[in-house]
């Protein structure tokens, strides 16, 4: 029997939902029953009915909807899958902050640890963060933990005083302005699409910024023909999928997150089966680090 069809069987028998982010591999976003960022799948995480969800991406991901649902079984395919960025915060900046400005509002991007998320306020998703921290009442925010991300909403919120953290994404951070004017002169037509986790020489570049749901978006409405695609490969799936009569072209090799490659069906196979890697968040840190989860759902509506 394939692996795809024994994952569907196991699936159905134990109400299990599948979700994937856009950039674990292809083959694991076939076989998934929902694909999305983070905030699409944070979203579908909070109002599922299965009894197991089976979180194909990295390690906050799995944590984020273990929050939302303390009374279902959440598991990794691969416990190892892990974001750098989310672990870029110092707490003691945090409380530094906190005791200069009475009003500070920490706002920490959902690519963050469960423990992250307890120190914060509210959480954002590049999808939403500016739409959020407009809605807040407090003018000064401490955006944790992306850099760059912050900097991005910085510009489009000049009302703010938004304090950024020195936090990144590697794979995001690596892609250069060298490497975009080069694929921009081998395809002159060819529009620049990128994720405001790069740094600014590349978004300054840009002819769309946003997510990763906002890049393809924004593909499936335009007229173009030829897209650079500036950030994570796994996005091409859905990419060329919704639009196969249109050409994309990558900046780099090394446009991979290695960690989201680490999912694969034999591992969603695995944990189906065995039910092993559960994420587990305690009934304390659960319950903090719901608040901001909660209320950037609630905000971003």
């Amino acid at each position: 029997m394939l692996i795809a069809e024994r994952i569907k069987q196991l699936k159905e028998k134990k109400n299990a939902v599948i979700l994937a982010h856009y950039y674990v591999p292809d083959e694991v976003q076939e076989i998934a029953d929902y694909i999305g960022d983070s905030y699409y799948l944070s979203k579908i995480a909070k109002n599922t009915d299965a009894n197991i969800i089976v979180f194909c991406g990295v390690s906050f991901m799995g944590e984020s909807a273990a929050i939302l649902n303390p009374d279902k079984k959440v598991l990794m395919p691969d416990a190892k899958a892990d974001c750098a960025m989310a672990h870029m915060v110092n707490l003691e900046r945090i409380a530094e902050l906190k005791n200069k400005y009475a009003d500070l509002a920490v706002v920490c991007y959902i690519n963050s640890t469960a423990e992250i998320k307890t120190y914060s306020d509210v959480c954002v998703t590049s999808a939403n963060a500016i739409k959020v921290i407009k809605n807040l009442p407090n003018k000064n925010i401490f955006f944790i933990p992306d850099g760059n991300l912050g900097r991005y909403v910085k510009e489009q919120l000049p009302e703010k005083n938004i304090i950024l953290n020195d936090g990144y994404c590697p794979i995001h951070a690596a892609m250069t302005k060298e490497e975009v004017l080069s694929e921009k002169k081998k395809h002159p037509k060819a529009k620049f699409l990128v994720h405001p986790e790069c740094t600014k020489e590349l978004l300054d570049e840009a002819d769309y910024i946003g997510s990763t749901s906002g890049i393809i978006e924004f593909v499936a409405k335009d007229g173009n023909e030829e897209y650079i695609i500036g950030t994570e490969i796994g996005v091409l799936y859905e990419l060329k999928k919704q639009n196969p009569e249109k050409k994309f072209y990558t900046m780099s090799k090394d446009q991979i997150c290695t960690d989201m490659k680490f999912v694969t069906l034999e591992k969603v196979l695995d944990v189906l089966e065995n039910e092993n890697n559960v994420v587990m968040v305690g009934e304390e840190m659960q319950k903090k680090a719901l608040i901001p989860l909660e209320r950037m759902l609630e905000l971003a509506r």
